[in-house]
């Protein structure tokens, strides 16, 4: 029979440290991340993403500006006299109209035209002078409604959507005059400034004049872009020598 005080048969002590079960270990295990709020850093070859905060407002405020188009004439003159036509015509027929509802006698001016649009045929001279006259009064009415006017102010580069400016012409030729008096050789310049064209003329005294135009096309294509013009004008250079004395 085994000896009941053998060690053999001896149940083992929970408290002894050989038959202990290996604890976690001091260090993280692979699981002590799970459920933590810190992000995973990355690998050694990840590449770092940087932006660039004042890019990117540039990036969000950036709009396609609109195109420049011409400033349109209020035309102050012509709808003040058309207005105090009509005013004055309407008053007129109104206050004959009440004088012979009130049992009044129209007046001459309205028994005669009246007679006059019965009696007379419609080839006659007076009444075809008469459609003539309204038909050109209504297309020049119509010509101003359609068409912007101001032909003497450039529309320029609109840099702020809600900022517009303009160019005189006869501004935009004295700066490109000037730029073009600076050229050596040049004696005399004349600039005549369009809504699409702009015309040079030059006398130069010396130097060749194939020399002289080529500065003045570099030097004026220069100005012109300097000018701001949202629709610059194309350039065209003449250069010619001095008329001959006697």
């Amino acid at each position: 029979m085994p000896d009941p005080g053998s060690g053999s048969d001896r149940t083992p002590d929970p408290g002894s440290g050989s038959d202990r079960a290996p604890g976690p270990g001091p260090g993280p295990g692979p699981g002590s991340d799970r459920g933590s709020d810190r992000a995973p850093r990355p690998g050694p070859d990840a590449v770092p993403v940087l932006t660039d905060p004042a890019r990117e407002g540039d990036a969000d405020t950036a709009a396609p500006q609109p195109p420049g188009r011409r400033f349109w004439a209020v035309r102050r003159i012509p709808a003040a006299v058309l207005a105090a036509v009509l005013l004055g015509a309407s008053g007129l027929l109104l206050y004959d109209v009440a004088a012979v509802r009130a049992e009044h006698s129209a007046m001459a001016w309205r028994r005669s035209l009246a007679d006059g649009l019965a009696t007379r045929p419609l080839d006659d001279t007076w009444v075809l002078v008469g459609a003539g006259v309204a038909v050109a009064l209504g297309l020049w009415l119509l010509l101003l409604a359609l068409t912007p006017g101001l032909r003497d102010i450039l529309p320029m580069r609109r840099e702020h959507p809600d900022l517009r400016a303009g160019l005189d012409r006869e501004a935009a030729a004295l700066a490109l005059r000037d730029r073009a008096m600076e050229v050596s050789g040049v004696q005399s310049v004349r600039v005549k400034v369009g809504r699409a064209k702009a015309a040079v003329r030059a006398v130069s005294h010396f130097r060749a004049l194939d020399e002289v135009r080529s500065d003045l096309e570099s030097v004026l294509t220069t100005g012109i872009d300097e000018l701001g013009l949202a629709r610059p004008p194309a350039l065209t250079v003449r250069v010619a020598r001095p008329p001959r004395k006697g």
